[in-house]
């Protein structure tokens, strides 16, 4: 039988271990190169102009959200179309990886946040929205 102290050494050893491979995932596809590959230009454009707005963030899990509900087709049409591709890179990412789909998208999540222009919305995975 282990002892607590050991059970919670070995514990911290996973907790490290999924993190560096969380880690090594979000390395091998910069969150720039997801942006790029996951868009068309014309979503990017209405996507970027509702961050800019506030009705759009992006949220812990690696996909945009609406901080307001959408009104317009459009750009709830231009969400989906990023998210979708979003949702392939991580995929594949995680395929190549061996980290889950979770994993990656989170992983990205992260990048994008650091990357968040002052005055853009996130949504960390336990929270609310707020206002960088």
């Amino acid at each position: 039988m282990f002892s607590s102290r050991r059970r919670g050494s070995t514990l911290v050893s996973a907790l490290a271990g999924w993190l560096f491979l969380i880690a090594g995932a979000a390395a091998l596809l910069p969150a720039t190169t997801i942006a790029v590959l996951a868009q068309s230009d014309a979503a990017k454009a209405l996507v970027d102009g509702a961050k800019a707005r506030g009705s759009v963030g992006e949220q812990g899990d690696g996909f945009l959200g609406f901080v307001m509900a959408a009104a317009d087709p459009a750009l709830a049409a231009a969400v989906a179309e990023i998210n979708a591709g979003r949702a392939q890179v991580y995929r594949e990412t995680a395929a190549r990886t061996g980290v889950t789909v979770d994993a990656a998208g989170q992983a990205t999540a992260q990048q994008l946040f650091a990357r968040l222009p002052a005055g853009q919305y996130f949504k960390p995975l336990t929270g609310n929205w707020v206002r960088k």
